[in-house]
């Protein structure tokens, strides 16, 4: 971890905030990206972008993204949920996954859905969503849902 890293500081995250972690991942709900239904998956380790994950992160992104988006999508009703990475604001590794249900007007999907960060922020209503997903996410993952607070490797 890196004092300097804000997405390192989300290992402090609330327990309220958090849909899993596992030694290697998690998604949380994100202060300043509270729109309901939107998560950052980030490596717990600090690294950045996709090429600096090593092999056992890199095996299993593709897992946790398919899971982590199966259950957005079943416990918000989207139509459709996007994933986005940047990366050039907050370096460490992580993707951004938004729910766009029907209630997002046609001028506020794909790119512009992003307007929605100031539009629609309700950090209350982000966390209570956080329950139904975790629910989700441990049918869709086949497996108990594993929650680690211990620091990564």
């Amino acid at each position: 971890m890196h004092d300097d890293c804000l997405i390192c500081g989300l290992d402090d995250a609330e327990e309220t905030d958090v849909v899993f972690r596992d030694e290697l991942w998690a998604a949380e709900v994100v202060p300043g990206y509270d729109v309901p239904g939107w998560y950052f998956l980030r490596a717990r380790r600090h690294t950045e972008r996709l090429t600096g994950l090593d092999d056992e992160e890199a095996d299993t992104f593709g897992r946790r993204a398919r899971d982590l988006v199966k259950a957005v999508t079943r416990a918000t009703g989207a139509e459709t949920t996007y994933m986005l990475m940047f990366g050039e604001n907050y370096p460490h590794f992580h993707a951004l996954v938004i729910a766009r249900t029907p209630q997002v007007p046609a001028d506020r999907r794909a790119g512009e859905i992003l307007r929605l960060r100031t539009e629609r922020a309700d950090l209350a209503a982000s966390r209570a969503l956080v329950p139904a997903v975790r629910e989700a996410y441990v049918r869709v993952s086949g497996g108990p849902l594993v929650t680690s607070t211990e620091s990564p490797r």
